[in-house]
C-alpha cells in the first residue's frame, strides 16, 4: 500500500480539536491557567499567614488587674514614710578668714541622717494634690577646720528637728499600677534638741534653732492590691543662716551658714 496515501486518510479522520501537546498554541492556553493559579495561591497563603499573626496577638495579650482603681476618689489620704538625708552646712567665709583666722581651709562634709513622719495627701483635681508631711530628723552635721602642718579640728552639731514641709504635687497620667509625679514647696524647720560632742567652751560653734528650706524633687507611685508604694528623691535648700556672730575660734572665719541636703523617701500611703 502508498504509505503517504495511508497517511493522508489518517489525517483526514483525526479529531480536529486534539493538538499535540508540545506545540506552541498548548503553551499559550496553559500559561494564564498557571499564572492564575499562582497568584490565587499567594493570596491563600498571605490570608493564613494574616489570621496567624492575629492569632497569636490575641493568644499573647495579657490581662494586668489595676489595684485600687478608685484610689483619687477619696479626697484626704494618710500614711507614713521613713527617709535618709544625706545633709550638710554650705560655709560662707567671712573676710576674716584671710587675715585673722588661723585655718587655711573650712567646710562641711556630707553626713548620714534619719528622717520618719506621717503623710497628709489631699486631692486637689486628676494633676494636682496639696501634701503635708510632719517629721522627725535626726541630723548630725559637722564643719571641719583644717590648719597648717596637718591637724584639723571637728565641730559636730547633733540635734533632733521637727519639720513642717508644705508641698505640691502634680500627677502624671495612671498608666496600669504606676505613675510619675514632681513635687515642689517649702519647709519650716524647728529645731527641739541639741546635744554636742563637744564640752561647752568658748570654742564651740553655735547655730540657730530655727530653719526654712525650698523642697523640690520627684517620685514614682507603684500600686499594690491593699496599699500605694511611692520612692521619692527629694533636694532641700536652706534660706535662712543658722549662723551665731561669736568671737571664738570656731566662729571667726565663718560668715553664714545655710543647709543643703538631699534625701531618698521610702512613702507608704
Amino acid at each position: 500500500m502508498d504509505t503517504a496515501h495511508l497517511r493522508r486518510c489518517v489525517n483526514l479522520h483525526r479529531p480536529q480539536g486534539l493538538i499535540p501537546a508540545g506545540s506552541s498554541r498548548t503553551n499559550a492556553v496553559l500559561l494564564p491557567i498557571t499564572a492564575r493559579l499562582s497568584v490565587q495561591t499567594g493570596f491563600l497563603l498571605l490570608l493564613f499567614s494574616l489570621v496567624s499573626v492575629s492569632t497569636q496577638a490575641q493568644t499573647s495579650y495579657k490581662y494586668i488587674r489595676k489595684h485600687l482603681e478608685r484610689y483619687d476618689d477619696k479626697t484626704i489620704h494618710y500614711g507614713f514614710f521613713f527617709a535618709a538625708p544625706i545633709t550638710r552646712f554650705s560655709v560662707t567665709h567671712s573676710p576674716q578668714f584671710l587675715t585673722a583666722d588661723s585655718a587655711y581651709r573650712i567646710y562641711s562634709p556630707n553626713k548620714p541622717a534619719f528622717r520618719v513622719g506621717f503623710v497628709v495627701n489631699a486631692y486637689l483635681n486628676d494633676r494636682f494634690d496639696l501634701r503635708l508631711t510632719p517629721s522627725v530628723s535626726l541630723f548630725s552635721r559637722e564643719v571641719q577646720y583644717d590648719y597648717p602642718g596637718g591637724t584639723s579640728k571637728t565641730e559636730i552639731r547633733e540635734s533632733t528637728w521637727i519639720d513642717f514641709p508644705l508641698l505640691l504635687k502634680y500627677k502624671s497620667e495612671r498608666r496600669n499600677n504606676s505613675r510619675m509625679y514632681l513635687l515642689a514647696g517649702g519647709t519650716f524647720s524647728v529645731e527641739s534638741n541639741v546635744r554636742r560632742k563637744e564640752t561647752q567652751g568658748i570654742s564651740r560653734l553655735s547655730t540657730s534653732t530655727m530653719d526654712f528650706a525650698v523642697e523640690y524633687g520627684f517620685g514614682f507611685e507603684q500600686f499594690f492590691e491593699y496599699f500605694k508604694f511611692a520612692p521619692e528623691i527629694r533636694f532641700s535648700h536652706g534660706l535662712v543662716n543658722l549662723y551665731r556672730p561669736g568671737t571664738n575660734a570656731a566662729s571667726i572665719g565663718i560668715n553664714k551658714l545655710t543647709t543643703h541636703s538631699v534625701t531618698l523617701y521610702l512613702n507608704f500611703e
